[in-house]
């Protein structure tokens, strides 16, 4: 517990991947890639408890096996494709019926996080609890900036949005982020009433550069090997 407010971080880990078969439990850098998640957030002196949800058995298993609560399978209705990842964090906070503060979403597939960075950010949130409702990781973009991307339509390149400036070069562009996994969080009570983290009062926490990486398909994940050995593992 921090500043007298009680925290629930939960992860989601579904059994099915299409982009990468049995991704959350692939052997990265000598553990499964839902390990580093859970241990990421036992190691957090501001998460009072860590929660694994998932209609896997195998990956239940592994989630105990690493210090997380995983106390029920997921329902099918709540682990397809299309099924928002809302609803399954709504089950998970109903079925523990009890009070916390603060939700915590982390994603298994965003395993690239610094030693303080869920303190840090939940801290943030919490020592700002009159003026924010929510915070969400974000990295600076740097190569796939909105306003450069382009679009096929008829057969034609355009681009994809219609930005305010007609610069070519990202340099000259105002700065973008992408809301990668690190960390999602929210005030319990706002979150379960707006059922988004995207609320009208988000406080950004800024990730470092190689950071900028969750793993949707094998070239994600060979990125975040060599990223791991590289920034985590070395001071580990």
């Amino acid at each position: 517990m921090y500043g007298g407010k009680k925290t629930l971080a939960i992860i989601p880990a579904r059994g099915g991947s299409k982009g990468l078969p049995g991704k959350n439990i692939k052997n990265l850098c000598g553990k499964p890639l839902l390990a580093w998640t859970i241990e990421q957030a036992l190691k957090s002196s501001a998460i009072d408890k860590v929660l694994v949800t998932s209609d896997s058995e195998e990956i239940i298993e592994c989630a105990k096996n690493f210090g997380a609560e995983a106390p029920f399978k997921r329902p099918e209705h709540l682990s397809t494709d299309t099924a928002p990842s809302i609803d399954a964090i709504e089950h998970a906070i109903n079925f523990l019926n009890e009070e916390y503060d603060v939700v915590a979403l982390l994603e298994p597939t965003s395993p690239l996080r610094n030693e303080e960075d869920l303190d840090n950010a939940l801290r943030n949130l919490i020592d700002s609890w009159d003026d924010y409702d929510a915070v969400i990781s974000a990295g600076k973009v740097t190569l796939e900036h909105p306003a450069i991307c382009k679009k096929l339509e008829n057969k034609n390149l355009v681009p994809y949005v219609n930005a305010e400036s007609t610069a070519t070069r990202r340099q000259e562009l105002p700065d973008a982020y992408f809301p990668y996994g690190v960390i999602y969080a929210s005030k319990t009570k706002n979150l379960l009433q707006e059922r988004t983290f995207y609320q009208n009062r988000i406080m950004p926490f800024i990730i470092e550069r190689w950071q900028n990486y969750e793993i949707d398909d094998i070239c994600d994940f060979m990125c975040i090997e060599a990223m791991m050995k590289n920034y985590i593992m070395q001071d580990s």
